[in-house]
């Protein structure tokens, strides 16, 4: 990005202080950080080094809508609510639904993919092998293994247990055949050691693996891209102690 200044917004409702830490952490030369809030959220004072403020009624609509448009390059959620900045989102860029791929670290320093992670997603076998498509290319980029991790309900010796542990166990067997990858069964523990990108059952399950790891774990989360649509947005957690290394992940993915 040398020579070039690239602009990524993200979003502020509540935790001022804690995003705005994270922008002038981020912000250099070449990287410009543009605040999106509701008047009177953050005072002026504290705006910083390569950090701009942009202020409306509806900032999730204005950062959605500058991202689409090209006033932006990149955006993280940040604080805002996350309902309303993915509703935004899927307006602005024309989607139905949106498809997030998750870059975990564990507290030892290994780090993976995950997908889905959002309640409603990943919950077909197209869907699953659509994550894999785009996952791969994104464990490529960040130097990881592309080799991919399918997971389901259970062991395959559990086969017959329960009607839902079987046909999760049947689904991961499908998916891991079609998209090229390992189904290793309920053993996430074993996925991690060689894979890149790890499928989890569904989206509930994925985003119960993210929260467990993230906030009761001790690993870090550096953010959810979204793939599909052609800007580059990265979901984040109002948990999230710092948006720090959600910013520079979206810088890496412009380069």
């Amino acid at each position: 990005m040398q020579g070039v200044v690239k602009r990524i917004g993200i979003g502020i409702a509540e935790d001022g202080g804690k995003v705005l830490e994270s922008a002038i952490a981020a912000g250099s030369p070449c990287l410009e950080v543009v605040c999106y809030c509701k008047p009177g959220t953050v005072t002026r004072s504290m705006v910083t080094g390569p950090v701009r403020l942009e202020e409306d009624t509806h900032p999730e609509q204005v950062m959605a809508e500058d991202l689409i448009a090209g006033r932006i390059d990149a955006a993280v959620r940040g604080t805002l609510p996350a309902t309303a900045v993915l509703k935004a989102l899927m307006r602005a860029a024309g989607v139905d639904h949106l498809e997030r791929i998750v870059l975990l670290e564990t507290p030892g320093g290994k780090k993976f993919l995950l997908a889905p992670v959002g309640i409603d997603e990943g919950w077909s076998v197209p869907q699953k092998l659509e994550l894999i498509r785009k996952g791969r290319a994104i464990a490529k980029k960040f130097g990881l293994p592309e080799r991919v991790g399918v997971l389901s309900g259970g062991r395959l010796g559990d086969l017959g247990r329960h009607p839902r542990v079987d046909a999760s166990l049947a689904d991961a067997e499908l998916v891991a055949k079609l998209g090229d990858a390992t189904h290793h069964e309920i053993l996430i523990e074993d996925a991690i050691e060689d894979c890149g990108l790890i499928i989890a059952p569904d989206g509930v399950s994925g985003n119960l693996v993210f929260r467990t790891l993230t906030f009761l774990g001790g690993g870090t989360s550096h953010g959810a891209p979204v793939v599909n649509i052609s800007k580059i947005f990265v979901d984040t957690s109002r948990a999230s102690p710092n948006y720090t290394n959600a910013l520079l992940l979206a810088a890496s993915l412009l380069e």
